[in-house]
């Protein structure tokens, strides 16, 4: 384990240094390791959050990808949360799975391809809430994204859909084996689909997290969505910190069920933030938002999203940083620029906004998301 500044440290967790107590819950619960013999270990100010796990370097949402995330230094692991037929939550980016599973490949489940409207968009498919989860685990995980990611196909057929039970106890076992404090940051995907289907996801979500012994404003666990009305429900039902998602474009899904009007750049206003600070802890905006792209596709200037945030006492961590030359700026892209699978310079992207403020990441390449980290903060 090891020690840290006490100055960089809450006063709620100097006090749980002084009794002794974990961050994590009381007497009977299962705590995580973040304060052991008055020692702490909490959360770095600034975070590499690996998103899906280490998605540009194993199939997205697998044991493997949170596994080889937390080996690359990622301080958070990302799992995208959906339903199954029977109630449990399991790890995939969409409760459709076509695309991320090898479900059409299983003639005992061709009958079950059906269209389905999820937050007013149509999809055909095989949905996660058709499937119990003794089914589900008879699938194996496949690349998303193969013609960006070839290397991650030698992987297919290999891996299971995991639990978030299952991702709990990663990162607990990680947490232990590695001395610092793995956190999770759990995503409710589509909660009012899945409320309209009598499979909510918000009370679940926060009873496992709680047996889980996360408990308390300073547990290592980041609950968000894209929505808002869920995310005040959950804050009714737990202290834990609470990240509100934030799109570039269109809406909250409740909101245009409510017939709201307002948009994600109204929730990413001055005004809007200090709404959001009233049950969230943060925002996490898609990183256009704080640095748009200029018309020939470079970096331009900042807006005044980090400023305003800060200024609401929320902090940002925002989405997604990907090594790969589609996803980059232009002036970032090296080699074959029109390559969709080779990687331009990630690191130097992420030392922008750094620069700018931010204060995690969410990347699909951990590896480099902590070297860029690392130094930027002076770190050899």
């Amino acid at each position: 384990m090891l020690p840290i500044k006490l100055t960089t440290l809450s006063t709620a967790t100097l006090f749980a240094i002084a009794l002794g107590l974990t961050a994590c819950g009381g007497d009977d619960a299962d705590p995580l390791p973040v304060i052991t013999q008055a020692v702490a270990t909490p959360l770095p100010a600034k975070l590499v959050i690996g998103h899906r796990g280490a998605s540009a370097l194993r199939p997205e949402h697998t044991l493997a990808a949170y596994t080889k995330a937390i080996e690359a230094g990622a301080d958070v692991i990302e799992p995208d949360l959906v339903s199954t037929k029977d109630g449990v939550l399991v790890a995939r980016h969409e409760n459709e799975i076509s695309g991320t599973t090898n479900v059409a490949d299983k003639p005992e489940f061709a009958a079950r391809k059906k269209t389905k409207k999820i937050d007013n968009v149509d999809y055909t498919g095989w949905f996660t809430e058709d499937f119990t989860l003794a089914e589900l685990k008879t699938l194996r995980a496949k690349e998303r994204i193969p013609a960006n990611r070839p290397e991650n196909t030698k992987y297919d057929g290999q891996f299971e859909i995991p639990t978030l039970q299952e991702v709990i106890d990663l990162a607990k076992a990680k947490t232990k084996e590695t001395g610092r404090t793995i956190g999770i940051y759990p995503e409710t995907k589509h909660p009012s689909y899945f409320k309209s289907i009598s499979l909510p996801l918000e009370k679940r979500l926060v009873d496992m997290l709680h047996a889980n012994g996360y408990k308390g404003k300073t547990a290592p666990v980041f609950i968000q969505s894209f929505e808002v009305a869920n995310l005040k429900e959950i804050r009714t039902l737990t202290d834990l910190p609470i990240v509100q998602l934030l799109s570039a474009a269109g809406q909250p899904e409740d909101f245009r069920l409510a017939g709201d009007k307002r948009s994600y750049a109204d929730i990413a206003t001055a005004a809007g933030l200090k709404e959001v600070a009233k049950y969230a802890n943060g925002v996490g905006p898609s990183k256009d938002m704080i640095i748009p792209r200029d018309a020939n596709n470079n970096l331009g200037t900042p807006t005044s999203l980090v400023k305003d945030a800060h200024a609401a006492n929320l902090v940002l961590h925002p989405y997604t940083f990907r090594p790969e030359n589609p996803f980059l700026p232009a002036n970032l892209r090296k080699g074959d620029v029109k390559s969709l699978s080779e990687r331009g310079d990630l690191a130097a992207e992420l030392t922008v906004f750094l620069q700018a403020g931010i204060d995690g990441f969410f990347t699909d390449d951990p590896s480099i998301g902590r070297a860029a980290l690392d130094a930027y903060l002076g770190k050899k």
